[in-house]
């Protein structure tokens, strides 16, 4: 079966769709990284809080979530399947989701040693490097127009 890919606001989610990207996340960010965070924010049910998703046979195999914040839009909770690295899948999700953004600013808090891989997209690093549960972030911006 093909990659397909899909966007859609976290209040028009199908609970199982939600459960699935929800899942993805916490394999990735606390279990992989070891990271003991509360990722179920509260922000996913925010109203303009958007997911987006590559998906194989109902399997989630990446997610990022685009917010909207005072000072513009943000992107974050970027995570991959492992058995999907490589394939361009996080790529193509962070294409549409800029695109979604049309001319806005687009904030995001990157691990340190993806850096280069957001600069790809326009974002540059904006401000000191920090310590998140662990793991070395660098705030990065993509400026709007």
């Amino acid at each position: 079966m093909p990659v397909t890919f899909h966007s859609a606001p976290t209040r028009d989610l199908p609970a199982e769709v939600l459960y699935r990207i929800l899942w993805l996340r916490s394999a990735v960010f606390v279990v992989e990284q070891e990271a003991a965070y509360d990722d179920i924010d509260g922000r996913d049910l925010e109203p303009g809080t958007v997911q987006f998703w590559a998906e194989r046979d109902g399997e989630v195999l990446s997610t990022l979530r685009l917010l909207t914040d005072p000072e513009g839009m943000r992107i974050g909770r970027v995570a991959t399947a492992p058995s999907a690295r490589g394939l361009g899948l996080s790529a193509r999700l962070m294409t549409d989701a800029i695109a979604r953004c049309g001319t806005a600013a687009i904030r995001l808090d990157a691990q340190s040693h993806l850096a280069d891989w957001y600069a790809r997209f326009g974002f540059a690093v904006d401000g000191a490097e920090y310590i998140e549960d662990g793991i070395p972030h660098l705030p990065m911006l993509r400026p709007a127009g």
